[in-house]
């Protein structure tokens, strides 16, 4: 691993390293991103081991411009207006994959995420390299969002540390959220990660796996942790059997760092792993009362974070802990008249 300043590389010695088969970390508008050449098997194959990502879960990629994004993506009229609205920028916009780029980088529906990043280092190194390149964060799974180069050491392995080929530290970057990820192949687009640009007036992704929702929680989680340790933070969970609230708190003990299996408590009514407290009111014969004689008021003294499943039944109750909590209220419908995929969610939230 070779870490250098930018004052001291030039963009023909990043793409040499490319060119080989390398993983480089560089700088984007958003975070310090894992790359390497996206029609290169091998590379993709090194950046899965490094992000310890299983053969089959996409990749977007970065280009420089839309007609070099046309060579690896069918565009319809909804993503070519979002291009004209929003790119270079902080967006990935989903379109239908040509089959252009390595095995495993396009999903198994073949669809391909594009990104055009608006940093000038990255546009110069794809257009010297005449290839995309993948754009996924640099950090490690479910760690600390890549704003600087300690972020990514601090939370990797020294074998993870011997993947990477080149690392370009330009310093601690301006505090932006990830790209906005919207996939224009449905009849109606989807926004599935919300970043700092916003597309719609109400916090609402789609879920399409149980892995898209664990995600989901982690966004969330990432969004709300600086109140960690200051005041309790309350997940209220409102939705149908089978859309996902165990899922998605399966996703936030994994973003909290938490490496106890997370199951359903819904005949033990609550179960704790280390600062998370997971709650379910579905057996609750008496919700109201019953969420209390748990030692609510307790966990709440002692700003912990809980995870209610089933949260409407105590709809009354949680607004009764918003002077002493943070809490946000997350919905979760299925979605197959949106998506066409009968189990797809549709996932909102907002804060009381």
């Amino acid at each position: 691993m070779k870490l250098v300043k930018l004052k001291d590389v030039n963009i023909q010695q990043i793409v040499n390293v490319l060119s080989s088969g390398g993983l480089v970390i560089l700088p984007t508008e958003t975070l310090y991103g894992a790359m390497v050449d996206a029609t290169n098997f091998k590379a993709t194959q090194k950046l899965n081991e490094y992000k310890k990502r299983p053969l089959g879960k996409p990749y977007s990629i970065a280009v420089t411009d839309p007609v070099m994004a046309s060579k690896f993506v069918h565009l319809n009229s909804v993503a070519k207006k979002l291009y004209r609205q929003f790119l270079p920028g902080p967006i990935t916009i989903i379109s239908k994959g040509k089959g252009k780029v390595a095995r495993g980088v396009e999903s198994e529906d073949n669809t391909l995420g594009i990104r055009i990043p608006d940093y000038k280092l990255v546009i110069d190194v794809i257009r010297k390299l005449g290839k995309p390149l993948t754009a996924t964060s640099a950090n490690a799974s479910y760690k600390k969002k890549p704003y600087k180069v300690e972020d990514i050491l601090k939370n990797i392995t020294e074998k993870q540390k011997k993947l990477i080929d080149l690392i370009v530290d330009v310093g601690e970057l301006p505090h932006n959220e990830p790209s906005t990820v919207i996939d224009t192949t449905l009849d109606d687009p989807a926004i599935l990660r919300q970043g700092d640009i916003v597309l719609k007036d109400k916090n609402e992704l789609l879920s399409r796996s149980p892995e898209n929702t664990q995600n989901i929680a982690k966004e969330l989680w990432q969004k709300y942790e600086n109140f960690s340790g200051k005041r309790a933070i309350i997940f209220a969970l409102e939705g149908k059997m089978g859309t996902g609230k165990t899922v998605f708190v399966k996703g936030l003990a994994r973003a909290m760092g938490i490496d106890e299996k997370v199951t359903s408590p819904t005949y033990d009514l609550l179960n704790t792993y280390g600062p998370l407290t997971h709650i379910d009111t579905w057996r609750m014969i008496k919700p109201q009362q019953e969420l209390v004689s748990l030692g609510t008021k307790g966990l709440l003294n002692d700003k912990s974070v809980i995870a209610i499943e089933w949260a409407d039944k105590v709809e009354d109750q949680i607004h009764k802990y918003t002077e002493d909590a943070v809490v946000i209220w997350v919905k979760f419908v299925y979605s197959s008249a949106k998506s066409g995929h009968i189990n797809d969610r549709v996932i909102s939230w907002g804060v009381l």
